[in-house]
Order: C-alpha cells, then sequence, then structure tokens
C-alpha cells in the first residue's frame, strides 16, 4: 500500500521543502528533460509509481536520508524500484548551468565537507571522518547557487579544490569572493591578511573586511539551507554519484529561495 504520494498535496512540503505549485514546476522541468519517457530498465515492465510520485520520491531521499527499505514501502515500491528511480531520475533534477549572467555579477564560493562512506573518493579529514569537500557558488545578489563543483577529496583544501572541481571554469569571467582559504587563486577576492610582522591593518584594510566577511556570509547560509537536505551529511551512495545530488538539491535549494 503507498503511503505518500503527491496526489495529496499535503505530503508535498514536509517531504521536500516545496510548496504544491513549486512542486509541479518541477515535475514539468523533469518532463521536457525527458523524465516520461524513461522506462523501468526492465524489458516490458513500466514504473510502478507515475512521474510526480517519482519526483517526490527523489527528492524525499534527499530530504530525509532513509534507506532504500525505508523509503521504498513509504511509496509502495520495493527497495530495488526506488533505488532504479534515484538512479534513473536524479541526474535530471540537475542545476542548469546559468548561460546569461549580469555584466555585475559577483560570484561567492565556499567549500564544505560532505560526510561519505565511499572511500575511493572520500579521506579522512581535520575532523577525523571520510568526507569530500564539495564547492558552492552562489550569485552575490539574488543567493541562488549559480555552480556545483565536483566532489573532492575532503583532506584538500579550498585553494586546490577551487582548481580541480572544475568551478573556476564554470565561474571563469565573474568577479568571485572567497575567505583567505582560497589564498594562491589571484583572480579570487579574498580579505587582506595582517602583515607578518604583527602590526594591526589600516582602517581602511578592516574596513573591507568587515563589508567582505558580511557580502561573503550568504555563500555559508546558503551551505545551511543545502544541508537541510540530509542526504549532505552522511552520503551512503557511490561516491560518483554525489555530484548529481548536489546539484539536484542546489536547484531545489534555488525553487525554494526563489518562491
Amino acid at each position: 500500500m503507498q503511503v505518500i504520494t503527491a496526489a495529496r498535496p499535503a505530503w508535498i512540503f514536509p517531504f521536500t521543502g516545496l510548496q504544491p505549485a513549486q512542486f509541479r514546476r518541477l515535475v514539468r522541468l523533469v518532463a521536457k528533460r525527458g523524465g516520461d519517457a524513461i522506462a523501468d530498465g526492465r524489458p516490458g515492465r513500466q514504473w510502478a509509481l507515475d512521474l510526480p510520485d517519482r519526483v517526490l520520491l527523489v527528492a524525499a531521499y534527499w530530504r530525509t536520508n532513509l534507506t532504500m527499505r525505508q523509503i521504498g514501502p513509504l511509496f509502495g515500491v520495493s527497495h530495488s524500484a526506488a533505488h532504479r528511480v534515484i538512479d534513473t531520475l536524479g541526474p535530471l533534477l540537475a542545476l542548469a548551468p546559468v548561460r546569461r549572467r549580469p555584466v555585475d555579477q559577483i560570484a561567492i564560493v565556499d567549500g564544505t565537507l560532505v560526510p561519505t562512506r565511499d572511500h575511493r573518493l572520500a579521506a579522512r579529514g581535520k575532523n577525523y571522518r571520510y568526507s569530500t569537500n564539495l564547492q558552492v557558488a552562489i550569485d552575490a545578489s539574488t543567493r541562488l547557487v549559480i555552480a556545483v563543483g565536483d566532489p573532492q577529496p575532503g583532506n584538500r583544501n579550498d585553494t586546490i579544490v577551487y582548481r580541480t572541481s572544475g568551478i573556476e571554469e564554470k565561474l571563469n569571467g565573474r568577479p568571485v569572493m572567497a575567505d583567505g582559504g582560497y589564498r594562491g587563486n589571484p583572480e579570487v577576492i579574498i580579505p587582506y591578511r595582517k602583515p607578518s610582522d604583527g602590526t594591526d591593518l589600516p582602517d581602511w584594510k578592516e574596513a573591507l573586511n568587515v563589508e567582505h566577511r558580511t557580502v561573503r556570509a550568504g555563500v555559508e547560509h546558503a551551505l545551511a539551507r543545502m544541508k537541510c537536505f540530509k542526504i549532505l551529511r552522511d552520503y551512503r551512495r557511490a561516491a560518483h554519484t554525489l555530484t548529481d545530488a548536489a546539484s539536484g538539491i542546489a536547484n531545489l535549494h534555488n525553487i525554494i529561495l526563489a518562491g
């Protein structure tokens, strides 16, 4: 018996964070990307769930981080069917690349550690947990996510991962702000550092640093909102699927924020 269904709007917000109207727009987007045309992957078998329920299953999985054996029965399907739905539909929820941007658009980038159980990519970081370093960039004015990098081992610092994750290429041509951990990337705007002789910074540099911190806080707020999707707090699936999951969560974050 199916417990959760998109046909009952009351289930949508608790399990996705989306309002019913936002969810319907998301379903139309997935259908436009070919979601309705994807078969179950088994000869002669169609999906047991219609497209809205499959989209709801993926979003609910990201939001709750339930196991397959837990989330499958909630939608009246087996755990293997739930796994196939997430594998096939998850990439279609991904964040679309930004094709046009204002001339004065400023991006803010920061990294976060995502605890990841797949040790083929994850590495033990400063917090002694196996994790991956995920780079996220937002628009400074709208606070919408505009780019997500490919996850890298969690023992690499931000200045290296900024170059190896591919997010540097995605932000090419944009002014980029970041914290002091991105030292070594000359195109990134970082705060002024105190002189090595221990003297204080001039007042004007301190004032700019305060302004820099105020603006840069937006990306930290975006990362906190993205981690409301609990899958980013303990990623149990294969590490190569984290890119699609993070991009899809960024897309859901933008839909929720844009209203």
